[in-house]
C-alpha cells in the first residue's frame, strides 16, 4: 500500500534549512581553514627550497627530449622498435644481470621478512609486557627503516666489495625496518582468545607466540611480504649505481656514457620485469586475503 509523505509548512522547511546550514558552517569554514594552511606551507616549503615555477617552465621540455633521444637509433634510421636486433644487442649479457637483481631482491626480502617477523612480535604491545624489551625493538626497527637502503648498499660496498652482496644485506635490513614495524600492527590486531588461553594453561611466550599468534597473521605476514618483494626488485635496480650488483650498474654506465639506446633497453627490461611481478604477487596476495576472510 503506497504511503503519502506530509509536506512540512513552508516556515517549518525554513527553519530546519536555516539550522542545517548553521550546522554546517563550523565544518566548511575548518575545511577552508585548513586548506588554506596547507597551501601556504606549501608555497613557503617552495621559497625555502627555492623551487622556481618559471625555471620549470623553461626546462622541462628537456626532460621530455631526453626521452626521445633514447627512443632513437644512434645512427638516425628511425625509433629503436624499427630495429630490435640493433637496439637488444646485448640481451645475452643483461638477462643474467637482471635475474641477479631478481637474487638480490627475492633473498633480501626472505631475510628482512624472517627478521622482522621474529622482531615484530617483540615490538607488539598486547604480546610484549616488558616496555623496555618493546622499546628497544621498535627503536631498532625504526633505524633500519630511517637509514635509506642505498646508504647501507655504500657502506657495505666499502666493507664487502663489489658485487650482489652488499645489495642482499642493504635490503634486508631496510625490509626488516619497514616489515617489521607493519608485521608489529598486524600482530597487535590478532584475536586475543588464543593467547589469553594458552597464557591460562602456563604455556612459556615463545610457545603462546607460535601456537597462539603465528597462525592468526601468517597470511598477513606473507602478503605484507610479497609487497615488499615489489618494492625491492625495484630498489635492487637503483642499488646497482653504487656498484651492489644486478642490472643497475650496466645501467647508470650507460648514462654515465650516453649509450642512449642501451639506456632505453635496460629500463624496458626493468619495467617489463616489475610489471611481471606485481601481476604476479597481486594474484597470491588476493588469494591469501581471500583465504583469511574465508577463515574468519
Amino acid at each position: 500500500m503506497a504511503t503519502s509523505l506530509t509536506r512540512l509548512p513552508d516556515d517549518r522547511l525554513s527553519e530546519l534549512l536555516d539550522g542545517y546550514r548553521a550546522a554546517s558552517r563550523g565544518p566548511r569554514r575548518r575545511a577552508l581553514a585548513l586548506a588554506l594552511a596547507v597551501a601556504a606551507l606549501a608555497l613557503l616549503a617552495g621559497r625555502v627550497a627555492e623551487v622556481d615555477p618559471a625555471r620549470l617552465l623553461e626546462h622541462g621540455g628537456a626532460f621530455f627530449g631526453y626521452f626521445d633521444r633514447i627512443t632513437a637509433l644512434e645512427g638516425g634510421g628511425g625509433r629503436v622498435w624499427t630495429d630490435p636486433a640493433e637496439w637488444f644487442w646485448g640481451w645475452h649479457k643483461w638477462l643474467p644481470l637482471l635475474g641477479d637483481t631478481l637474487l638480490i631482491a627475492y633473498v633480501g626480502t626472505a631475510l628482512g621478512a624472517i627478521g622482522g617477523g621474529l622482531l615484530s612480535f617483540v615490538a607488539a604491545a598486547n604480546l610484549m609486557r616488558n616496555p623496555w624489551a618493546r622499546g628497544a625493538a621498535r627503536r631498532f626497527l625504526e633505524f633500519c627503516r630511517t637509514v635509506p637502503d642505498i646508504v647501507f648498499a655504500l657502506v657495505f660496498v666499502i666493507a664487502f666489495g663489489l658485487g650482489p652482496v652488499p645489495g642482499v644485506l642493504a635490503l634486508a635490513i631496510h625490509s626488516m625496518g619497514a616489515l617489521g614495524k607493519l608485521f608489529s600492527e598486524v600482530v597487535e590486531n590478532i584475536d586475543m582468545r588464543p593467547v589469553e588461553g594458552a597464557m591460562a594453561s602456563g604455556a612459556s611466550w615463545p610457545a603462546i607466540v607460535r601456537f597462539a599468534a603465528l597462525p592468526q597473521v601468517l597470511p598477513g605476514f606473507a602478503s605484507l611480504a610479497l609487497l615488499r618483494f615489489e618494492v625491492n626488485v625495484r630498489q635492487a635496480s637503483v642499488l646497482g649505481f653504487v656498484g651492489a650488483g644486478g642490472i643497475g650498474q650496466d645501467l647508470i654506465e650507460a648514462i654515465r656514457k650516453f649509450y642512449y639506446n642501451d639506456v632505453a633497453a635496460l629500463l624496458l627490461l626493468i619495467i617489463l620485469t616489475v610489471m611481471l611481478i606485481d601481476l604476479g604477487t597481486e594474484r597470491l596476495r588476493h588469494r591469501l586475503i581471500g583465504g583469511m576472510e574465508s577463515r574468519a
